[in-house]
């Protein structure tokens, strides 16, 4: 599925064939700046090593004319210590810039992946709405690794080759300019070859990118999803489905590569054609007396020198593809909108009384139609409230818009009088408890799932909270008790015991607004009795919202609210919505006892 920016942003597809790559390593660039001091280290000891790379040669060749040739020894012991000294310094500096390069790129991409975490944190529910999960993994995980390998080793690379191939040049036209003019013969090949390899390597790269980030997510959601796949004998479906993605990875990466891969054996086709040239006309000016020998020979190793920096920016131009490729998908997401930010007014709150009002509130997800049409009523602190209607009806939608995950088109949601656009969505969230029928636990023990409701809660009222939600026995009965570790899917331990963890990690929040997602079907009657028990504890004082699914388990809310197509048709308890004899009468005699 297509991903869709915040906004009416441009989506990762319609990038790709745009050509935004200079922007992206500009930002790169800006990126690295961070380390100015270091980097700006690295790239002197890049240029002293280019110098030194040049010298060397140049040594060779007045060793050659002014000693060997001429059979002249005095000066020469001096002038070999001079070489020898400069290839020592020359290994020396390749070293350390590498040495140093290393740590500013891995101290970038930290940062980077630390910018692009807690930008996840900060962007609305909306946002993770609309994603699959693995696919977001995957530009935290992959796309950073590409741009990580890439700034070990190919930012110095780059300069490293553009420094030896201007100063490579600029001795080549002292020795010999019409030798210079020759050896330029082949940079148009050069240019040509690579303009019509790169133009096809771009595109490649990022679909690449793209494809393995569409794989990543379907992974991710077939293996979260293993219990339903068996259940229903879908594994041959999801197997196609997944050789289709993988399908698409490969031939991208195919042809990636087989584009990438002609650029190396042009170059090194053109820099053994350029050898040779130089060789023959270096030849016959020798003879002729046009060139010394020993500037034939220092030519022709800088003619190997001329090319190699070529061949090097070519080889390093596959990997600079990969890593902007990733880098923008990265970039794409640290672009996107942040949830918006508290209004100028709003402050803190530290408790609610529970007073609630809708006030002809109407919200859409799209732009067209509503999914929440004009909607109006007040909640008492204490009551309890029954949200109930068909699928598609607007009850999670109430919930969303009351804890402000998604903004109200029109209308006001007050608690205790008082706007929460005036509060701060933190605050507003912090003072609010989510029990739901979709319980996520995550990776870690047991005490520390329920302490999640509270970090700084101590141990013994993170035990009282097990308590009061009738979870302590079955927690002691386990091996570790409290200290016993949970998977992410809290595998080990049944569905009824990872509500009642769910109810005790609430508990110890101590909410003044309780939200719950009935979540007692498919459990059995003993433990439900428990979960209802635990329930009525954490209900009591406090204003309470259940999205009912089973008219039966309501029947008792102080209010109830029957929405349908986004409207709210009925309000009233129990006894006088059956007396209405409306849809709410129709929906409980006719046997429909679970909806939503």
């Amino acid at each position: 599925m297509p991903l869709q920016r915040i906004n009416n942003k441009k989506t990762i597809e319609q990038t790709d064939g745009k050509n935004v790559s200079f922007d992206t390593v500009k930002r790169l660039w800006m990126e690295l700046s961070n380390k100015k001091g270091l980097l700006i280290c690295v790239l002197l000891l890049v240029l002293i090593n280019a110098l030194l790379g040049i010298a060397g040669p140049f040594l060779i060749g007045k060793a050659i004319d002014q000693f060997i040739y001429e059979k002249v020894s005095s000066g020469l012991i001096p002038l070999l210590v001079g070489l020898a000294s400069v290839y020592f310094f020359y290994s020396l500096t390749t070293f350390l810039q590498n040495y140093w390069m290393i740590g500013i790129a891995q101290e970038t991409v930290f940062s980077m992946r630390k910018r692009l975490f807690e930008h996840f944190q900060s962007l609305p529910i909306s946002f993770f709405d609309k994603r699959q999960h693995g696919e977001l993994m995957s530009r935290v995980t992959n796309d950073m690794d590409n741009v990580s390998s890439t700034l070990n080793s190919s930012v110095i690379q780059v300069f490293s080759s553009v420094l030896t191939l201007l100063g490579t040049i600029s001795v080549m036209v002292y020795l010999s300019p019409l030798l210079t003019l020759i050896t330029l013969i082949i940079v148009p090949l050069m240019f040509y070859g690579m303009k019509w390899i790169t133009k096809r390597t771009s595109k490649l790269f990022k679909k690449q990118q793209r494809y393995l980030g569409d794989l990543n997510g379907f992974i991710e959601e077939t293996v979260s999803g293993q219990k339903i796949i068996k259940t229903f004998s879908q594994e041959s479906y999801v197997m196609d489905e997944f050789l289709e993605k993988s399908t698409n990875l490969r031939k991208a990466g195919y042809w990636a590569q087989t584009y990438s891969g002609f650029i190396p054996k042009l170059m090194n086709m053109l820099n053994n054609l350029g050898f040779a040239i130089i060789a023959f006309a270096g030849g016959i000016f020798a003879i002729h007396d046009i060139v010394t020998i020993g500037v034939m020979v220092a030519f022709t190793e800088y003619a190997r020198q001329f090319t190699r920096p070529l061949n090097d920016l070519a080889n390093q131009f596959n990997t600079l593809l990969s890593a902007i490729a990733g880098a923008e998908r990265v970039f794409d997401i640290l672009d996107m909108n942040i949830e918006e930010n508290d209004e100028a007014d709003a402050s803190d709150v530290n408790a609610f009384k529970g007073k609630v009002e809708f006030t002809n509130v109407s919200f859409s997800y799209e732009k067209d139609g509503n999914t929440i049409t004009d909607a109006n009523f007040l909640v008492s602190p204490g009551e309890t409230v029954a949200l109930v209607g068909p699928t598609g009806a607007g009850k999670s939608t109430i919930i969303n818009l009351l804890s402000r995950f998604y903004e109200p088109n029109q209308g006001t949601i007050t608690i205790d009088g008082i706007s929460i656009q005036q509060m701060t969505r933190k605050s507003l969230r912090r003072a609010m408890g989510f029990v739901l029928q979709d319980v996520f636990l995550f990776e870690g023990t047991i005490r520390e799932n329920i302490r999640y409701g509270r970090l700084n809660a101590t141990d013994e009222e993170v035990i009282e909270a097990a308590k009061q939600a009738n979870a302590h026995k079955f927690i002691s009965r386990l091996p570790n008790g409290y200290d016993t570790m949970l998977s992410q899917d809290g595998s080990g331990i049944s569905q009824g015991q990872k509500q009642l963890l769910s109810i005790a990690r609430a508990i110890l929040r101590d909410p003044s607004i309780l939200i719950l997602d009935e979540a007692t079907s498919n459990i059995d009657t003993v433990t439900e009795i428990k979960i209802q028990e635990a329930l009525q504890r954490l209900m009591k004082n406090r204003t309470t919202f259940v999205i009912a699914h089973r008219l039966n388990t309501i029947q008792h809310a102080n209010q109830i609210l029957v929405l349908q197509a986004g409207k709210i048709i009925e309000k009233g308890n129990h006894e006088t919505l059956l007396t209405k004899r409306g849809f709410y009468f129709s929906l409980y005699n006719n046997g429909e006892k679970e909806v939503g």
